[in-house]
């Protein structure tokens, strides 16, 4: 009896899965792996194919991204303006132009404040403290290479997400990930993108899977803010810049063991674990392993089922011009808004002085040298990754700015990019949860960063 339910099962199984399926699911597959994961040595350290064809994109159209991210951000400013005052039905009864510019009250002054900051700093008027080379002028060049990234990811991003990789994957380290990191198998993939790619890609993945009802409210709250990470190229930048680029091996064993160790506590306890795990859409999807099958062949029929329903190319490149002009109309001008504030908070006040003084003890404690003068490095990572490294390339210990590199790295919580990023989606985060997890991140990662500097120097 017991053998004919097998056979009944097996013949089921096998149903879901033949050539054509197969060859959907594989080839766009590992396309989008290939894109988003392989590792490939260039110019003398790792990049991924996604971060090459970008910085050849850059590099190639330097001359007219300021020109484009200016006139982006003013369409957005005025659109928005147009929109909130006379309410036009063109706007409103398109689906798209009414999600790019129907907002709220706060978010249109935000993009009133970024179009004038982004006019000020492209045309060199105005305050000097908004237009700055420490300010404006950060966030205006944050944000030429922010729209070909966005640019680049958005097109290929379907091919990674869309074809059943997540879900072979899912099924597979299903029984790893969900003990672990309390997270979905599925998120495997995201983890990994989130990891070893462009930290702002990895965030637009997890929005993605969030909408699409894959993720919780939690899981996405989760996967965003524990397992992004900056790129390999960008961690050298930092290395080079503390002049502790012969530890560069060192520093990345670090980075990964701290990002480990928290990623693992941080979704455990609140505000993370107090989110509701509720979905945008009806979650239709299973990760329980039905009996008597083994994992591949499961995650196999699983990768299949979703590939059939991916759609054609031509439905790939829609959803990826809505995700990039849903990305450049919005986030730009509110990320030249909240980023030039910040930074201007940052730099023109003492603001992270003050708040940054009950680390100083704990410095102290761990027994890292010139505990002062490294404490406010250790909090203005929150506005924006690059500054923590420019306030300690004046600290003469090593070991101090080993320290200081390392935490930086891992904190990835900052309001120029990521943070904005977050808080723009429907993502359950806010700037307030933001915060605390970004000191939650630092308080577990600092004791674990300290103990392998002084094993190291």
């Amino acid at each position: 009896m017991s053998s004919n339910l097998e056979q009944v099962r097996e013949s089921q199984l096998n149903k879901g899965i033949d050539t054509k399926g197969l060859m959907k699911f594989l080839i766009p597959s590992l396309f989008g792996v290939f894109i988003f994961l392989f590792p490939v040595y260039d110019n003398g350290t790792f990049n991924i194919p996604l971060g090459i064809i970008t910085e050849y994109l850059i590099d190639l159209l330097t001359g007219v991204l300021p020109v484009i991210v200016t006139y982006v951000i003013l369409i957005s400013g005025v659109l928005t303006v147009v929109t909130t005052l006379f309410k036009p039905k063109a706007i409103l009864n398109s689906k798209l132009l009414n999600s790019l510019f129907h907002v709220s009250l706060f978010w249109t002054i935000t993009r009133v404040l970024g179009t004038i900051f982004a006019f000020m700093t492209f045309y060199h008027v105005g305050l000097n403290v908004i237009s700055s080379e420490a300010t404006g002028q950060v966030m205006f060049g944050l944000l030429t290479t922010l729209i070909v990234w966005f640019l680049v990811a958005s097109f290929l991003m379907p091919y990674l997400i869309n074809f059943g990789a997540m879900e072979f994957f899912g099924t597979l380290f299903r029984s790893v990930i969900r003990p672990l990191f309390t997270l979905p198998g599925r998120s495997a993939i995201d983890l990994l993108a989130s990891w070893v790619g462009n930290v702002n890609v990895g965030v637009v993945i997890t929005r993605e899977q969030h909408q699409d009802g894959f993720y919780s409210g939690r899981e996405a709250a989760a996967i965003a803010t524990c397992f992004s990470s900056v790129s390999l190229p960008f961690c050298l930048v930092i290395a080079g810049m503390l002049n502790i680029d012969h530890l560069f091996p060192l520093l990345y064993l670090t980075i990964c063991i701290a990002g480990v160790v928290s990623a693992v506590i941080v979704p455990r306890i609140p505000p993370l674990s107090r989110i509701p795990d509720t979905y945008m859409k009806e979650n239709t999807y299973n990760e329980n392993l039905p009996e008597g099958v083994s994992k591949f062949k499961w995650g196999l029929k699983q990768a299949i089922s979703r590939a059939k329903k991916a759609g054609s190319f031509k439905d790939q490149m829609k959803q990826g011009s809505d995700v990039f002009l849903g990305i450049i109309f919005v986030l730009m001008p509110q990320v030249m808004a909240i980023g030039t504030i910040a930074l201007i908070i940052a730099e023109f006040t003492p603001f992270f002085d003050i708040i940054s003084r009950p680390m100083i003890p704990l410095l102290q404690l761990l027994q890292i040298p010139e505990a002062a003068e490294a404490a406010p490095a250790t909090i203005v990572g929150f506005i924006d990754m690059f500054i923590p490294a420019v306030l300690a390339t004046g600290i003469d210990a090593e070991i101090t700015r080993f320290v200081i590199a390392a935490l930086s790295l891992v904190q990835i919580i900052y309001l120029t990019e990521m943070g904005t990023l977050l808080i723009i989606s429907k993502i359950p985060v806010g700037v307030g949860r933001l915060f605390l997890v970004f000191l939650e991140r630092t308080l577990i990662s600092l004791p674990i960063i300290a103990l392998m500097a002084h094993l190291i120097f």
